[in-house]
């Protein structure tokens, strides 16, 4: 018997479900807000990533682990992530080639140079975050058995 087939694994709650439908948006909306908010005030990359890849958790916990992963493509998880990290060392080394040093944003001939790329390197590592926390999500719970393949299990 399978794990997805033991009973008391997940149990379907159309209050759940529904609940998590409505309230999804928002959450990840409020985790964006977070995200750019960082330039601003308190907030930042880290906070609303963590918010923004605990949707995924609210939708795995409501619809199921299994399901949420299959409808979840792990390509878009670290599309997700690669895309965070070639936007901090995008800016980051944009500012170089501009004869500053790495971050140093006032080097952009743009108006508000700083504020701008403080948002994009704060939306970098919230998909950084954001793709690590869905990331770890799933590998723990697939549990230990699932985590070496070709494993000595004598």
């Amino acid at each position: 018997m399978s794990d997805a087939e033991q009973p008391g694994l997940y149990v379907e709650s159309t209050v759940i479900m529904t609940t998590v439908r409505v309230v999804t948006p928002f959450i990840l909306t409020f985790g964006l807000f977070i995200m750019f908010h960082g330039a601003d005030s308190p907030g930042g990359g880290f906070q609303g990533g963590v918010i923004a890849g605990s949707v995924v958790m609210m939708l795995a916990f409501a619809y199921g682990i299994e399901a949420t992963r299959d409808w979840l493509d792990s390509r878009l998880v670290v599309a997700i992530a690669s895309f965070g990290v070639l936007t901090f060392a995008g800016i980051g080394l944009g500012s170089i080639l501009l004869g500053g040093t790495f971050l140093e944003y006032h080097r952009y001939p743009i108006e508000k140079a700083s504020k701008y790329g403080i948002e994009l390197v704060e939306l970098g590592i919230g998909g950084i975050v954001a793709s690590v926390i869905i990331g770890l999500f799933f590998v723990i719970a697939a549990g230990f058995g699932h985590a070496i393949d070709g494993g000595d299990e004598s």
